[in-house]
């Protein structure tokens, strides 16, 4: 893409607090964004070959409060990344990513998180640091187990699809907020499915289709009609 058109959307996010620049090819973060730090509320460069995020500016998007680079190259997230405290959506479906930064949990006001189709193959634990946290999407990843960390977890929606998921704390019942639970095309047997999210939870929708069990003796189970 020539620099006149890149100018032009500059030009344009300038305005407008939007810059959405998607299925270009780019292989790295604009540079030319950084005389937008102070403007910017919404960044989209979805469908692109992104390879990594420029730690010193990525931070300085201060007003940001949407992010989406789903379907771009990227391994890893800088640190710097959680210096956005109104930051409110980031989607970052199907990346290469394998773990969050350790500072992750200082993303206070997120509210929604994709991270659909990456390589995490656990929990990240600083999502329970987010107080205002709603949905997150952890679906098409390598998560085998859910830990007792879950309990601490304040979203409403877990969407944890296509996963190798055999095992699950019973603390899972403890998620205050928790209403959404989805947990389909895992590898869980029924023996597995904590008791609990059928008695004692705040969950009112569980999909658990395409596991190791079929549905109609998850129906028998007591709780179940709860």
């Amino acid at each position: 893409m020539g620099n006149s058109a890149l100018r032009a959307h500059v030009e344009t996010a300038q305005k407008t607090g939007v810059f959405q620049l998607k299925d270009r090819g780019l292989t790295e973060f604009p540079l030319e964004l950084q005389k937008l730090t102070s403007n910017l509320r919404t960044i989209d460069l979805s469908n692109n070959k992104i390879e990594s995020l420029p730690p010193v500016i990525i931070g300085k998007f201060t007003l940001l409060k949407s992010l989406s680079l789903n379907n771009n190259k990227l391994t890893v997230l800088p640190d710097e990344l959680c210096n956005l405290k109104k930051l409110e959506m980031l989607s970052l479906n199907n990346n290469h990513l394998r773990e969050l930064p350790s500072t992750f949990g200082q993303l206070s006001a997120l509210k929604t998180l994709s991270l659909s189709g990456n390589q995490l193959r656990a929990l990240p634990p600083q999502l329970c640091s987010l107080q205002h946290l709603d949905m997150v999407d952890l679906s098409k990843n390598q998560i085998r187990s859910i830990p007792d960390i879950v309990g601490e977890l304040q979203v409403i929606e877990l969407n944890l699809n296509q996963n190798q998921i055999s095992q699950i704390s019973v603390k899972i019942s403890c998620c205050p907020r928790l209403k959404v639970l989805r947990l389909e095309e895992n590898c869980l047997e029924l023996s597995m499915l904590p008791q609990s999210i059928l008695s004692d939870s705040q969950i009112c929708l569980l999909a658990v289709e395409g596991n190791l069990f079929e549905i109609k003796k998850l129906r028998e189970l007591e709780g179940y009609e709860k």
